[in-house]
């Protein structure tokens, strides 16, 4: 039987919220299924320069990404900043980031330039993850 939230070529109706997944390092469970059982309509890149490209086609309602501390950037501290500041344009995008606990101080210093809509430290569990997305979905 077919998910009601997936049309007959396996993806979800149009009209259905948008997802965009930023996976850069992975390391966690495959949420994709997670995403499309939520009904969501979602796009899978691997890099930042990417979802770039990806933003421009089509703004989502939900970016699902990942925090990476990286000490050799000249001007940020984060895979994240560069995302972050194009979305202060479209503050109706809900944000969640995975990060590793042992950045939090990191993490701590760009959430307070950039809100998220909802942070999940590593190791990410499926229930959390859902959690937060119904919470999204539900705004």
């Amino acid at each position: 039987m077919r998910h009601p939230a997936i049309n007959s070529e396996g993806a979800p109706p149009s009209g259905s919220p948008r997802l965009l997944a930023i996976i850069e390092l992975g390391g966690y469970p495959n949420l994709l299924p997670l995403y499309r059982r939520l009904g969501f309509d979602t796009e899978v890149v691997n890099s930042q320069r990417k979802a770039q490209a990806a933003l421009k086609r089509r703004l989502p309602d939900v970016i699902v990404t990942e925090y990476n501390f990286q000490s050799d950037f000249r001007d940020r501290t984060s895979n994240l900043e560069t995302l972050m500041g194009y979305l202060q344009r479209h503050p109706g995008v809900k944000v969640i980031a995975f990060y590793q606990p042992e950045f939090l101080p990191k993490f701590e210093a760009m959430t307070a330039r950039f809100p998220l809509f909802a942070a999940i430290p590593l190791p990410v569990t499926e229930a959390v993850v859902e959690e937060a997305l119904r919470r999204a979905l539900a705004l």
